[in-house]
């Protein structure tokens, strides 16, 4: 399958050998997540030779310590299984640095560090500095990485950084992060992650939308009729989470980047050319263009909060939302969320986009369904039960990546009867292979210097701007929205069905 955002596969840019810099090199996101997509990277022959990883941590830690434990992890959660071979190969080029955040001569030492490895290595001094910290040492660290002078690129070579989300917790406090970050590194070597645009049904909803003449020529007002965007996760606050989940809620944490993300890559128009700011610009408008819910009776309109209940997942009984381990027994703070959107431009006028976003649903999975207006019925009024519906087109992002469309077909037999049929492609059965994670996209990417999958600093500021009037609807008026309540193990609040009823929709089921 073609790479949606390369031109072809001969010219694309290729991953170049680098020193890796991760700070907050002890959590769980390295040994899960950025250490694995490293490791697979090297299985499939994608890490470029020369590669150095350095961890960046306060803990004391020596080498071989940071190595063993990476090792563990890798054992327990690589797409690929683990091979020793790889892995000692990758860990002969794994090593620790113990720095505090704010300490100067952290970084210092750091900056010898890299140039006495590069004069060693006859290396170019490409350095990719990866900021995998906890939010409030993000300033800290960029700060010092310039006073080091680690921001600036080398006689031959590049500096880049990658940013973790949260990106701000609303518009002011992303403001002043992109000033930090622009202040540090040029925007185009700042990668702000968004691990969905990583995933490869994400990407490939431009192929399905630009290279096929079947879909494009209907991609409108004219023949869709609305479109669901539905991310379900079945687990609570398992994890500890409970704490940071209650200062941040569903809106903030999922729907501010990654469902509004894909909004934007379903609904905006065709990009002058595949460069990363040929798509971004594109991107850009849809956020811009979407119409703002800024009062509170507007909010309370399009948009549905709501809690859980305690209830039963899988046959587990599990607590309530403000029962779970670190959560303010009076939270105001979601753990459901549902809007409607609106976008005003002369493709999508009237065609509304609806959202919903939520924790202890019944299972685990993220879609965007396309509906399609219905035909005209004039034909089969007579027939028993009429026609079953309009035709739906189904991008599963996960678990189960892949397409599918639902159409109407006859039932066999001699009665004229409908039925619909879905025509259904996974990626895993297509192609005989699992899809990449979604940080091996990202990181090779980073490493070759494509920014496409990256947001651009207008993407995250529109997409704050918008979320920010529904914040303030829900805390800073004196009689906000309220809060809806639905049992764990359901699909959400009531509240959330009668906001597609007013507009004679129903939510889809997964």
């Amino acid at each position: 399958m073609i790479n949606p955002f390369r031109e072809d596969l001969v010219s694309r840019n290729l991953p170049e050998a680098c020193s890796i810099v991760i700070f907050g090199a002890t959590g769980d996101l390295t040994h899960r997540k950025l250490i694995p997509a490293l490791y697979n990277l090297a299985v499939d022959g994608e890490l470029p030779s020369g590669v150095r990883i350095i961890g960046v941590a306060r803990r004391d830690w020596s080498d071989e310590y940071f190595r063993e434990e990476l090792k563990r992890a890798n054992q327990k959660v690589s797409r690929t299984g683990h091979d020793e071979a790889v892995w000692d190969s990758l860990a002969s080029s794994i090593f620790y640095h113990c720095s505090e955040f704010q300490d100067k001569e952290g970084y210092d030492k750091l900056a010898k560090r890299l140039s006495e490895d590069d004069r060693a290595r006859g290396g170019k001094g490409n350095r990719l500095f990866y900021i995998a910290s906890a939010p409030e040492y993000f300033d800290d660290i960029l700060l010092n990485l310039k006073e080091a002078g680690l921001n600036r690129e080398q006689e031959s070579g590049w500096s880049r950084v990658i940013v973790e989300k949260p990106f701000g917790t609303d518009l002011g406090t992303a403001q002043h992060l992109n000033e930090v970050v622009n202040g540090t590194f040029e925007e185009k070597d700042t990668y702000r992650i968004d691990h969905y645009l990583g995933k490869e049904t994400a990407q490939n909803i431009m192929v399905l939308r630009f290279a096929n003449a079947i879909f494009e020529p209907m991609w409108n007002k004219e023949h869709i009729d609305h479109i669901q965007i539905t991310c379900a996760e079945h687990f609570g606050m398992e994890g500890g989470r409970g704490g940071y989940y209650d200062k941040s809620g569903a809106l903030r944490d999922m729907v501010q980047n990654h469902l509004l993300q894909l909004l934007s890559l379903v609904a905006m128009e065709p990009p002058t050319d595949l460069s990363a700011d040929g798509v971004r610009d594109e991107k850009v408008k849809v956020l811009r263009s979407l119409r703002q819910w800024d009062t509170p009776e507007l909010v309370g309109k399009n948009v549905v909060r709501a809690q859980y209940l305690a209830g039963n997942i899988n046959g587990d009984e599990v607590p309530g939302y403000r029962e779970e381990e670190r959560v303010n027994p009076e939270s105001l703070t979601e753990s459901y969320v549902a809007l409607r959107c609106l976008i005003d431009n002369w493709r999508w006028s009237g065609v509304p986009f609806y959202i919903r976003m939520g924790k202890r649903l019944p299972k685990k999975a993220t879609e965007i369904s396309i509906h399609f207006k219905e035909t005209p019925t004039v034909l089969f009024n007579a027939m028993p039960g009429g026609v079953p519906g309009g035709n739906v087109l189904v991008i599963r992002i996960q678990p189960d990546e892949g397409i599918s469309l639902r159409m109407n077909s006859k039932l066999p037999g001699t009665t004229l009867r409908l039925e619909p049929v879905k025509m259904d492609f996974h990626y895993s059965t297509s192609f005989g292979k699992s899809s990449p994670e979604a940080y091996e996209r990202l990181l090779a990417d980073a490493m070759a210097g494509d920014a496409t999958l990256f947001a651009r600093r207008d993407e995250v500021e529109e997409a704050w701007r918008f979320v920010d009037h529904i914040e303030r609807a829900w805390h800073d008026t004196r009689t906000p929205p309220m809060m809806a309540e639905f049992p764990a193990g359901s699909w959400g609040p009531r509240e959330a069905d009668e906001l597609l009823a007013r507009d004679g929709k129903t939510w889809r089921r997964l």
